[in-house]
């Protein structure tokens, strides 16, 4: 595909904004990576809504971009509520307000959906000033399929509630990307690999564009052997599997679990038929010991 650029003159570090929401990415890692317009615009902008002052600012210093005596305020996950209302006052009163992350684009895994969502519905310009994203820079280097994929975010922290997640996932048809911690993310791929196999094709990126970044190609499997031998892992993760298979529905549960119980234990034998059929593990094992005591 091809597009025009097209060079919009009102578009320079020395010319005032106009009033709106300027929604701007910023550098996951190497500072260098900053497009020249989001210099421009955090040069310009009357207010600057940050993730992390403490981030912002010292990205600013690194490019040479003047604080001024423009307000520089912190809004995250714990003061959004609080703080909605000044920034709808900013542009109401015709200003320009920048929204950034600590890193990457806002509003990806990170706060500012609900001030986009109103400033939107109060008439106010949004405006994208597109960058960096871990998911999308992820996704390039993976090597899996990228026509169409599903960024799934952050599992959740307990071990019922993801696998429940993962289950969820299992027909999404699609590439998947999501984000996890590094306290978590053996638990995680020891997860995914029940639930889609330990042979399952996956990429992880940890501390990407970072002085150690590290990509992993492989299988759930490899990666997960590959991490466990480490005393510690560091760095912020993001995990690309293929699409998750298709689930055979002329499969008959019993076959599966008469298959399981040859060498697992009843609530094994649920589990893992539960991850291959997507139903409720429960079920499952009262029909495992249904069969078993019909066996005996």
């Amino acid at each position: 595909m091809s597009y025009e650029i097209e060079r919009h003159m009102d578009d320079t570090s020395d010319a005032m904004l106009s009033g709106g929401l300027y929604v701007v990415a910023t550098p996951i890692g190497a500072a260098r990576d900053i497009t020249l317009r989001a210099l421009d615009v955090l040069g310009a902008a009357d207010v600057l809504a940050c993730e992390d002052t403490r981030t912002t600012r010292r990205l600013m210093d690194i490019h040479g971009i003047a604080r001024a005596k423009r307000p520089m305020l912190a809004y995250h996950d714990h003061n959004a509520a609080a703080l909605r209302d000044t920034l709808m006052g900013h542009l109401a009163a015709g200003r320009s307000v920048v929204l950034v992350s600590e890193a990457g684009t806002p509003t990806i895994s990170d706060p500012g959906f609900d001030i986009v969502r109103a400033a939107g519905e109060a008439g106010h310009p949004v405006v994208a000033v597109p960058g960096a994203s871990a998911a999308v820079a992820a996704l390039a280097v993976a090597g899996l399929p990228t026509d169409r994929f599903l960024f799934a975010g952050f599992p959740p922290a307990k071990t019922a509630a993801r696998r429940r997640w993962i289950t969820g996932l299992s027909d999404a048809g699609a590439t998947l990307v999501l984000y996890e911690s590094p306290r978590r993310v053996l638990a995680t791929l020891e997860d995914l690999a029940q639930a889609f196999g330990p042979d399952h094709r996956a990429t992880l990126c940890r501390e990407m564009t970072k002085r150690h970044e590290e990509t992993l190609r492989g299988t759930l499997t490899t990666i997960t052997a590959t991490l466990a031998t480490r005393e510690t892992i560091k760095g912020e993760i993001v995990l690309v599997l293929d699409s998750p298979p298709a689930k055979d529905t002329a499969i008959d549960p019993e076959e599966l679990l008469r298959a399981a119980l040859r060498t697992l234990s009843l609530k094994d034998a649920a589990k893992a038929v539960s991850a291959q059929t997507g139903m409720p593990r429960k079920t499952l094992y009262d029909l495992a010991l249904k069969l078993r005591e019909g066996s005996s």
